[in-house]
């Protein structure tokens, strides 16, 4: 095996099928890159056997084709610090030496029999196939993935739920004190079908979709998940199981609406939450005429604050609380200037949904369930 690359091209590969590779492997071989070289493409493979990452890249002057598997972190390490440059590469098929040289020196890295290296998922042929826009997949991940659990008992609720409908997908995470439902229209979908994308490959599908702009092939069977991006194919087992139902818990009827600044909300949430019980961060919410009263203390430490923001209210007084910390992690989710804020009681989950000046592709809601306040 022995071609030529640019440096910064091929550390741009690596860096990025890289993401897919655990700091502890049950397999030694883990740990390595699967190099293969064929018709003038480099295909690089990452796997921890759940996940699998499969990126390409055309390169120059190939003399002989092959494959290795070379050790990921010294193989990162080294081309850090080559500045753009050409670089070749050969690979020395009898002890597996890998020899990295660049104009004026050379590097050896010792690399390894790729035989062992685990073959990736092939999906059943009963499979569906969708193609779909990019901005659809990335909004749809980045504002539901902040809401997914770390629950060993109830591993569905561990990934993000994607649900296809005639017309529309919808992404849902919850960790059953917060849940996330985004809405995107998608004419593409014409069929009816649902999985659990597992956390780990949604935060990796969210980085290198960035960099996308072409529709994105989604295709899935019962067991995995395969999504071809243009350089790069990822391949991961999806959570098996059933989904909660979601819908149910979602109040409908919320005769109360507040209508307040995102960010100042955020923002005396904060200042308020400093004195709440750094146990329950409870905050308390007296929301009546047009103003909203936050509160909190810490009976222990003899602390309290409160603050008091302006809102444009329609409802019956309403006092409720919640967690803080979940509080603001709902409200930073949100893009919008406003927020409005559905409430029917203090024991009923409170629903938050951006408030735009247009009409938005992606329809989301957002809600937190109660903390208790001890009178």
């Amino acid at each position: 095996m022995k071609f030529t690359v640019s440096s910064s091209a091929l550390l741009s590969l690596l860096a990025t099928t890289g993401k897919v590779i655990n700091s502890k492997n049950t397999l030694p071989i883990l740990d390595y890159f699967l190099m293969e070289l064929k018709d003038g493409e480099l295909k690089v493979t990452t796997s921890d056997l759940e996940t699998t990452l499969v990126g390409t890249l055309k390169v120059d002057n190939v003399e002989k084709e092959g494959t290795v598997a070379a050790p990921a972190k010294l193989m990162l390490d080294v081309l850090k610090e080559c500045s753009e440059m050409p670089l070749t590469l050969e690979v020395n098929e009898d002890n597996w030496e890998i020899c990295i040289a660049w104009n004026s020196g050379q590097s050896s890295v010792p690399g390894a029999n790729p035989v062992s290296y685990p073959q990736t998922h092939e999906l059943s042929e009963d499979k569906t196939s969708v193609s779909l826009d990019v901005d659809v997949l990335v909004n749809g991940i980045n504002k539901t993935i902040f809401a997914t659990a770390d629950d060993e008992l109830r591993p569905v609720m561990n990934g993000v739920y994607f649900n296809f409908e005639a017309g529309k997908i919808t992404f849902v995470a919850t960790d059953a004190h917060k849940l996330v439902r985004s809405v995107a229209e998608c004419p593409d979908v014409d069929f009816n079908a649902s999985f659990i994308l597992p956390k780990k490959p949604a935060n990796l599908l969210k980085g290198v979709l960035l960099k996308e702009e072409e529709p994105v092939k989604v295709t899935f069977d019962a067991k995995n998940v395969i999504f071809d991006l243009k350089n790069l194919k990822l391949v991961c087992r999806l959570i098996e199981g059933n989904y909660p139902n979601y819908n149910a818990v979602i109040p409908a009827a919320n005769p109360n609406k507040v209508l307040v600044d995102r960010v100042g909300l955020v923002n005396g949430i904060k200042r308020v939450a400093v004195c709440s019980n750094p146990t329950t961060n409870l905050i308390r919410m007296d929301i009546a005429g047009n103003k909203i009263s936050l509160a909190a203390q810490d009976i222990d430490f003899s602390v309290s604050a409160n603050e008091t923001i302006s809102c444009s209210y329609d409802g019956q007084p309403v006092t409720i609380g919640f967690k803080s910390t979940f509080l603001v992690e709902i409200l930073s989710n949100i893009d919008s200037a406003t927020v409005m804020i559905e409430l029917a009681d203090s024991t009923r989950a409170g629903v938050f949904k951006p408030v735009y000046d247009d009409k938005h592709a992606h329809e989301v809601l957002m809600l937190l369930m109660p903390m208790m306040i001890n009178a």
